[in-house]
């Protein structure tokens, strides 16, 4: 298993690597590809009062001056050993992880990206905890009394959830529960700062994020159920006596679960990375708010520290998957 891990980490490490690339080359290497020229780059840096002094200063401290590949390796290097940034005659050190200093404002990306992965991380975990538990029930249950009035009402209201945006749940929720009755004033409170306040002011959030992953859950998990149910070794397993319930969870559900982690991996990592839309509904400074600014800015160190956040938070979540897959399924091994 050990060995089995090792490789898992290699490969995250180069794909990390890949995406950094692709990543770097999309906003340095295509613009060049279309005619756009370093010094057209480093205009948009300068501010109202660009002569060509200013613009060849700017050039030369952000490194537009530079081979592309010496660019990227400047980029790598900081992000592992950090680098030194100079602004006019002010220098200025950027700590590891350094994803390089904004080229509007200055200052240094990975501080401002740290202080918004509580509120993200927040928002992701609240949400997924609420949204498993409960698309996973009711996908069971769903599965075991197929055709039952619950069956049908609990897909038929999957279907609107996953078929409704979060920018619509989340604008109504905000309508009723917010404006219209006062019962939710939603803002992030920190979790060491008061848990209880924490947990209340993002409950609109959470099921509104929740209601629309659960309905995909819950349509995963009946399916994957209904399948697992009618095979071979759960007809042995019940002709052996066992309890129905040890059936259900013990051989039933923990089949039906793999694809639901394989999913899980992915939603979860990409949330963690930024869940865009939720941010901007409900105002909350999370890395997805902090991605909007950053695209609207056209401040590419921004947007390249976000991109690499999330790309590390999506592939550590599918690492964790392959190992829990062994844990979940014994036909798994570790090739």
């Amino acid at each position: 298993m050990a060995a089995y891990i090792i490789r898992r980490v290699i490969a995250a490490i180069v794909l990390l690597l890949v995406v950094s690339a692709v990543t770097f080359a999309i906003f340095f290497l295509v613009p060049r590809l279309a005619g756009q020229t370093t010094t057209q780059l480093a205009t948009q840096y300068v501010g109202k009062d660009a002569n060509p002094a200013s613009i060849a200063a700017v050039k030369k401290n952000l490194g537009f001056d530079l081979p592309l590949y010496d660019q990227y390796w400047h980029f790598i290097k900081g992000i592992v050993v950090g680098a030194d940034y100079k602004f006019g005659p002010d220098a200025a050190k950027c700590h590891v992880p350094c994803f390089g200093y904004s080229f509007k404002s200055h200052v240094e990306v990975w501080p401002n990206l740290k202080s918004r992965i509580p509120v993200t991380l927040s928002l992701a975990v609240g949400a997924a905890v609420l949204w498993v538990l409960s698309g996973v029930a009711v996908g069971v249950v769903s599965a075991l009394r197929r055709g039952s009035v619950f069956d049908r009402l609990s897909m038929g209201t999957a279907l609107a959830g996953v078929s409704l945006p979060i920018f619509f749940t989340g604008q109504l929720a905000l309508a009723l529960f917010d404006f219209q009755w006062g019962v939710w004033n939603v803002h992030y409170v920190p979790l060491t700062q008061d848990p209880a306040q924490w947990a209340w002011n993002l409950i609109l959030p959470w099921v509104s994020l929740a209601f629309l992953y659960s309905a995909l859950y819950a349509r995963l998990t009946r399916a994957g159920m209904l399948e697992t149910m009618n095979e071979d070794y759960i007809r042995t397993a019940r002709a052996k006596g066992l309890p129905e319930r040890t059936v259900v969870v013990k051989h039933g559900l923990r089949s039906a679960l793999t694809p639901i982690v394989t999913i899980f991996g992915m939603d979860f990592g990409l949330l963690i990375g930024g869940a865009l839309l939720t941010e901007q509904v409900f105002s909350l400074q999370g890395i997805g708010n902090y991605a909007v600014g950053a695209v609207t800015d056209n401040d590419l160190p921004k947007i390249l520290g976000v991109t690499m956040v999330a790309a590390f938070f999506i592939v550590v979540c599918n690492l964790l998957v392959d190992v829990v897959y062994a844990f979940l399924d014994p036909r798994v091994r570790y090739s």
